[in-house]
């Protein structure tokens, strides 16, 4: 999570984003205090047996963080979009070895992919 950037038109590249969008599987502890000190929203849910360890400690098990679901609802759009792209055996494999000619290949894909629709 230190290692991230967000590219901007111009300048150097922004250090915070405004959200995080994440799976349960990021859903530590370490990772939302990391985020909430730099002032970035996260968007987590919670797995269950967090859940049930803050049920089990009742009122010392304090306040589940905040989930909104709407913006959650956005992750699934970018998963569902990698996930065709993937449907292309050079881009999942990554046969290509420099970078550009595997951005060619994902701009070609993306193109195929908008055509169709």
């Amino acid at each position: 999570m230190a290692a991230l950037r967000v590219p901007r038109r111009r300048g150097r590249p922004r250090t915070r984003p405004a959200v995080v969008l994440a799976a349960k599987a990021y859903s530590s502890r370490a990772i939302r205090t990391h985020l909430r000190r730099r002032a970035i929203r996260a968007v987590i849910p919670i797995p269950a047996d967090q859940r049930a360890h803050r049920v089990r400690r009742g009122s010392h098990g304090g306040r589940p963080p905040v989930f909104d679901r709407d913006a959650y609802k956005q992750r699934n759009t970018v998963e569902r979009c990698i996930n065709r792209l993937k449907q292309w055996r050079g881009i999942a494999t990554r046969y290509e070895k420099t970078a550009m000619i595997y951005l060619a290949g994902l701009h070609l894909a993306g193109i195929f992919l908008w055509s169709t629709r």
